[in-house]
């Protein structure tokens, strides 16, 4: 059988499987026929690329991000109070960043985020939690700065919301600190009032000693004290100078063979102006009977005369010597007739000395009478004031534990940033100029990057039967 073969028959088409190795090795790269199907597969790449962008930069509402700053100071802080009688207080606030247990910056980043926080910005700007959002904190590395960004619909909004979050952020932190405070007085207003109930009570005690033995303090027995050893000093130094006075006295009354008693009463006597004038009639009846008894006999009557007379004058001068000194005639018998000249003047430094001696012995007598009565002042002084010792004692330690407690109390109020340290506001919440989402620049160099990977991968489809056909081909053999 002969079968016919036309020109114009046509031509058998291609099998399956090579429309499959077309689609996967590619046509040649001469082949214009492929063209409208890349430039229709761009296009719509590129619309789908395109089209939802675009749409999402025209429909996306705007949004404004507020920035705020926080610092915490680095450095700690002290201060001390001398009152002088009551004691010393002392408020010592350590660093922040001290401890490496616990980090400031980290507890403010939650405290900043904390449902409380946000609750009350939110109750402030009259607007729900969902509507304000979270805030986005952020902490930056070696430092003590902590940033935190809050979100709006308008510029105001978001300035507003960072204002809120950071009155209820400082607000919240003031009464963390009040109630700390609070805690910690509440602790002490026991021990407090303990010390209190000891400081009356010792009062108390000692103001009972002082109703039952006179004694005020022991300050006042240690002056008496005192005064009671000066006392034993003066004593001694007495006893030594009389004694010195003594010693001197009866030297002189040796020398002068009489005792200061008569010398005192011979210049006592000698002063009197009718016993000299006495002594002056005796000295001319002397002289009288001398004369009569040199020119007559003893029996003769001018020698009796004046012999009478004398004797009379002798007796009146006994008579008012005795009146005058109030001795008797054999005392008398040892005076001195010659008190005058440097005698005299003897007679009257001994009366002198006399006179001194008695002063410092009777001066003597006082003082010891006084370190008897102080001796005995002293004995039953002596244990109120080792059981005052005591008491002041107690009542010193009570009221300066008292002192401290109330020091301390007061000095914890100041101390507010003990756990939870100071911390500042570097900036406060910015007012944006520009919105931050949608980020028009990020869509748009998205789109272009996107579109341009798939201008690439239009690009390697059209050459990916010479790519795979040199992967494919065996090294050494040439295309």
């Amino acid at each position: 059988m002969t079968t016919l073969s036309l020109p114009f028959a046509p031509k058998k088409r291609k099998t399956t499987g090579g429309v499959a190795k077309r689609v996967l090795m590619g046509g040649r790269l001469s082949d214009i026929k492929r063209l409208p199907r890349y430039v229709a597969t761009g296009v719509l790449g590129a619309t789908l690329i395109w089209a939802p962008l675009l749409g999402y930069l025209k429909t996306a509402p705007l949004s404004y991000r507020s920035t705020t700053s926080l610092i915490m100071p680095g450095s700690g802080a002290s201060a001390s109070m001398n009152v002088n009688g009551i004691g010393q207080a002392t408020s010592y606030a350590n660093s922040a960043f001290a401890s490496n247990a616990v980090s400031p910056t980290e507890t403010y980043k939650r405290l900043l985020g904390a449902d409380r926080i946000v609750d009350a910005a939110a109750a402030s700007l009259n607007i729900e939690r969902a509507e304000l959002g979270q805030p986005r904190v952020r902490l930056v590395d070696q430092t003590s700065l902590i940033h935190f960004e809050t979100t709006g619909r308008t510029p105001q909004a978001a300035q507003e919301r960072g204002d809120a979050i950071l009155a209820a952020f400082f607000t919240e932190l003031d009464a963390l600190r009040a109630d700390e405070v609070d805690t910690r007085q509440d602790s002490g207003l026991q021990a407090i009032s303990d010390y209190r109930a000891s400081v009356a009570d010792t009062r108390a005690q000692i103001e009972a000693l002082q109703k039952s033995t006179g004694l005020l303090s022991v300050d006042q027995y240690d002056v008496l004290l005192d005064r009671h050893l000066t006392l034993d000093e003066k004593i001694l130094d007495q006893r030594a100078e009389l004694n010195d006075r003594l010693a001197a006295t009866s030297a002189l009354e040796a020398q002068l063979g009489l005792d200061a008693s008569v010398a005192a009463a011979t210049l006592k006597l000698f002063a009197d102006g009718a016993y000299i004038a006495l002594l002056e009639e005796i000295g001319r009846t002397e002289v009288a009977l001398t004369e009569a008894s040199a020119r007559y006999g003893v029996r003769h009557p001018k020698v009796q005369a004046a012999q009478s007379a004398r004797d009379q004058a002798h007796t009146a001068a006994l008579t008012l010597a005795q009146s005058i000194t109030g001795l008797d005639a054999e005392a008398l018998g040892d005076f001195d007739l010659a008190p005058d000249g440097a005698r005299a003047n003897l007679l009257a430094e001994l009366v002198r000395m006399q006179v001194e001696v008695s002063g410092a012995t009777e001066q003597l007598a006082t003082l010891e009478a006084q370190h008897k009565d102080g001796q005995k002042r002293l004995s039953g002084f002596a244990p109120a004031a080792a059981k005052m010792q005591d008491l002041e004692r107690d009542f010193s330690v009570a009221e300066a534990l008292f002192a401290s407690a109330i020091a301390r109390a007061q000095s914890s109020k100041s101390d507010v940033y003990a756990s939870y340290p100071l911390v500042q506001v570097l900036e406060n919440p910015s007012l944006p100029a520009k919105p931050s989402s949608p980020n028009r620049k990020l869509a748009l160099m998205a789109g272009i990057a996107a579109t341009m990977m798939l201008f690439i991968s239009l690009a390697m489809g059209w050459i990916r039967i010479a790519l795979i056909s040199r992967l494919m081909k065996k090294p050494g053999t040439p295309l």
